[in-house]
């Protein structure tokens, strides 16, 4: 059983919208920490969001605050990321992280060595 499984990338012009869903099955379920995190060719994987599940607090990189928004369906098992005014910039691999340890979940940042569980990723092609 795949633990994390995201949905929802795309190919879309600069200035679109995409909602990416990453559904939670088995050991993942109730992490403390749930993150989106993207990857462009030759570069680093970065944290873009992040959300602690029990407050509902949630966390942005810079670079997509006010664009897009993290959220989570206890009832579904489902953490979305909704990415609004996208920039080409955005392209990349986004992929879904969950940690169960009750830890930050954001202090500036995130980064991948704070997650233990991994989507295999979907794709966001954005134009210009």
């Amino acid at each position: 059983q795949v633990p994390l499984v995201e949905s929802g990338g795309g190919s879309v012009q600069a200035g679109g919208s995409l909602r990416l869903s990453c559904a939670t099955s088995g050991d993942t379920h109730n992490p403390y920490c749930m993150g989106w995190f993207r990857q462009a060719p030759g570069k680093e994987r970065e944290g873009v969001a992040a959300i602690a599940t029990g407050a509902g607090s949630t966390y942005y990189a810079d670079s997509v605050k006010g664009r897009f928004t993290i959220s989570q369906d206890n009832a579904m098992n489902t953490v979305y990321l909704q990415m609004n005014a996208l920039k080409p910039e955005d392209t990349g691999m986004y992929y879904c992280a969950a940690d169960r340890s009750p830890r930050r979940c954001w202090y500036g940042g995130s980064s991948p060595v704070d997650y233990v569980t991994w989507g295999q990723g979907t794709q966001v092609t954005v134009s210009s």
